[in-house]
């Protein structure tokens, strides 16, 4: 048996250091550190509100970010925690522990290299706009609810991982609200709006501050991330007016200064059997997510191309390795990504220089981060579930088909409601559905010409699965009709013929045999007339191709 041909495993980065000079590694050395200081938040507050320590999105970012730049095949793509795995990877450890997590992720990044080894990084391309829109929505919303607790400052020793649990929880403890946390919350979510405002070029308060300190001062305050300037500004006034909210070191005693260290999860068949399908999430959820974000990266690159398979290889290794440092699942960042290549990166090594600055922030600040206020990251957090979800599509969802709307409902609800994984799984089912329905809706046989003894047909589209009863009114018209009745089928523009429509064909043809007639099918196209002729068919026609 011939195998397909397998990926070539080639890092992007082999490729962008040709000819790589001085100036590129400016650009790529301010990229990362940019990247770096904006990821800082991020890592931290994706892990809190997947139900981990904040280092776990640390090292995540900085040991997955650092393989999928050396390995990958974007040239600008950075890799680390996303927001998308929040609600999956909370279930996971609601349900099933920080060990199953660990096996989860790492199981998941064996199939994300295999999908990659196999060529099958174009496949992405081919899963629904209306899906992904679905989910990614409902993943919004489920971010969004799961940061209400630290936003309002409620005494809530842990959140339900279901959607009605929930809201049932908060409600209950809406008597604890903390007015401190809920405003150091709402000044985080309104400085995130505001800031990238206050610096747009036809702002009046920029050109008031042009005139004050200079274009050059400008430049350099506006390049500030607006979620460090909130987190620093916000941070030091809760330590400065002592306020009693609670923050990274009340709930988990801060940040470790160290390097992580090297641990296996606790490993059975038995958890292995009863994680296939978080497994099977956490894999394609990194696939769809890790190739988008690159897509968009070369949409913003023009001339640009990533290399799917590389990408998809690059993310395995990462998801794989990650687990055994206590991390959780690694994707490609769209918002860090962009941040990436607004700042000047052209090559793998921003991504590099990222994970680096990253590292020694860790190593060397470790213990600021115990003042974080929650209620602040929860305003990122916020600020980012804002940002994740196309609510536009909502608005013009009168404009598309019943189909589009269907699938883009069905997978937002049961995003929320339910579950990640059912939302995916009854997604794509809806998605084959609805094609094979669209499908078959496409092929017709229509009679052309009846005399006493010949019916004539001409045959469209395609006569698959979905669409033989179109061949019944032709049965039924046989049955009917007197004996010796002759069918002929012109398949001129019959493009596409599987075992089922031979099925259908022959059932036509033991029906005129039995009354004495005989089937003629002409002008078959290429893949039509192989499959007659390898099935014997062809054999059984009066006249055939």
């Amino acid at each position: 048996m011939n195998l397909p041909p397998l990926a070539r495993f080639r890092p992007r980065l082999l490729d962008d250091l040709r000819g790589y000079d001085r100036a590129q590694l400016a650009r790529d050395t301010g990229a990362g550190l940019t990247v770096g200081i904006v990821a800082l938040p991020l890592a931290m507050a994706f892990a809190i509100a997947s139900g981990l320590k904040p280092e776990a999105g640390l090292w995540t970012a900085i040991i997955g970010g650092l393989l999928v730049s050396l390995l990958g095949g974007s040239s600008v793509q950075i890799g680390g925690p996303a927001g998308a795995f929040i609600v999956i990877v909370y279930g996971i450890v609601e349900r099933h522990g920080l060990g199953s997590l660990l096996i989860s992720t790492a199981a998941a990044g064996v199939l994300l290299f295999l999908m990659g080894l196999l060529k099958l990084g174009n496949l992405v391309r081919y899963v629904p706009v209306s899906l992904v829109i679905g989910f990614t929505n409902g993943i919004a919303v489920l971010i969004a609810l799961s940061q209400l607790r630290d936003l309002l400052g409620l005494q809530v020793d842990k959140m339900p991982a279901d959607f009605f649990s929930q809201i049932a929880t908060l409600w209950r403890h809406l008597d604890s609200l903390n007015p401190y946390a809920f405003g150091l919350g709402a000044l985080c979510v309104l400085g995130l709006f505001v800031w990238p405002r206050i610096w747009a070029s036809e702002s009046a308060f920029r050109l008031q501050l042009e005139r004050l300190q200079g274009a050059s001062a400008l430049r350099a305050t506006s390049r500030l991330p607006a979620p460090i300037v909130a987190l620093v500004t916000l941070t030091l006034a809760a330590w400065v007016l002592q306020l009693p909210v609670e923050t990274i070191g009340s709930r988990f005693g801060g940040i470790p200064q160290s390097l992580p260290t090297l641990a296996l999860p606790d490993f059975s068949w038995t958890s292995v059997k009863q994680l296939v399908t978080p497994t099977l999430t956490i894999a394609a959820l990194g696939a769809i997510e890790s190739l988008l974000c690159a897509r968009v990266a070369d949409q913003l690159r023009p001339g640009a191309k990533h290399d799917p398979n590389q990408e998809l290889m690059a993310q395995g290794v990462a998801n794989f390795v990650v687990p055994f440092f206590g991390g959780m699942p690694v994707t490609g960042t769209i918002a860090r990504t962009v941040t990436n290549i607004r700042a000047g990166a052209g090559s793998p090594l921003a991504g590099i220089v990222h994970a680096l600055a990253l590292t020694l922030v860790v190593l060397l600040a470790a213990p600021l981060a115990s003042h974080v206020p929650l209620a602040v990251l929860a305003g990122v957090l916020l600020f980012v579930a804002w940002n994740m979800g196309e609510w536009r599509e909502f608005a013009r969802i009168k404009q598309f088909s019943p189909h589009y709307r269907l699938m883009l409902l069905s997978t937002f609800l049961v995003t929320v409601v339910f579950d990640l994984t059912l939302a995916v799984e009854l997604g794509l089912v809806l998605a084959c559905l609805l094609f094979v329905r669209r499908q078959g809706s496409l092929f017709s046989a229509e009679l052309v010409s009846r005399t006493e003894r010949l019916l004539s047909y001409q045959l469209y589209g395609s006569l698959f699965f979905g669409a033989v009863t179109k061949i019944d009114p032709i049965l039924a018209a046989v049955e009917s009709g007197p004996d010796q009745l002759d069918v002929s089928l012109d398949a001129t523009r019959l493009v596409a013929l599987d075992t089922t429509g031979v099925d259908a064909l022959e059932q036509l043809v033991e029906a005129l045999e039995r009354r004495g007639g005989r089937l003629d099918i002409l002008h078959l196209n290429e893949q039509p007339r192989d499959l007659l002729l390898r099935s014997g068919l062809a054999a059984r026609l009066r006249t055939c191709c």
